[in-house]
């Protein structure tokens, strides 16, 4: 039998895997929130309040109080993509009602992911080390998308503004990248609605 530290290393493991690579739809929903944030703190409150929204709704599942129906929370985490991309189309900066609409949707993640944990069969008497060492894990694999998108961001902005043009950046890389995941989004969406 595993101890308990050992129980939470294996976790933490497989909730970074369940981001990366295996979450493409968590991915480009953290990437949608970040192409949303003109600014740091806007960034940071989104993604603070979706993790909550998604640790509370993990832990509710993961000890029986709620029982996810992956047919109906499928479909929906892949709305919550394509409409906070398509927002971001239409919006240059987070709207004061975000935060609050990013917590629903992460009420709604965190049930995909315990649909997932709930299928890795847990080793006895070591449920809240592996509950816990999951969301560490999912939290390690959201934050290292967060911040290679910040790095990369980073880079194209100082590029841009070298050339005098750094107002291009929303034109060359927040449209085109949620016009992508918005297309994303709608597909799994249609797709995740007929399976």
């Amino acid at each position: 039998m595993r101890g308990v530290w050992s129980t939470a290393g294996l976790y933490i493991t497989i909730g970074i895997g369940h981001i990366l690579p295996g979450g493409l739809d968590h991915i480009l929903f953290v990437l949608a929130l970040f192409l949303s944030s003109s600014r740091l703190r806007a960034l940071v409150i989104q993604i603070s309040t979706f993790t909550v929204a998604h640790t509370v709704t993990l832990g509710l599942a993961a000890v029986g109080i709620l029982s996810p129906a992956s047919g109906i929370v499928e479909p929906l985490i892949a709305a919550t993509i394509a409409f906070v991309a398509i927002e971001n189309l239409f919006l240059k900066d987070m709207p004061r009602w975000r935060p609050a609409l990013v917590f629903l949707f992460g009420l709604l993640h965190g049930l995909g992911f315990a649909g997932f944990f709930g299928e890795l069969g847990l080793p006895p008497g070591q449920f809240w080390s592996a509950l816990i060492g999951f969301n560490v894990g999912v939290e390690i694999g959201q934050l290292s998308v967060v911040v290679s998108a910040l790095l990369l961001a980073l880079l194209v902005r100082r590029v841009l503004h070298k050339m005098e043009r750094p107002a291009d950046y929303r034109r060359f890389v927040v449209l085109p990248a949620s016009g992508l995941i918005s297309i994303f989004g709608l597909w799994w969406t249609v797709e995740r609605l007929v399976n």
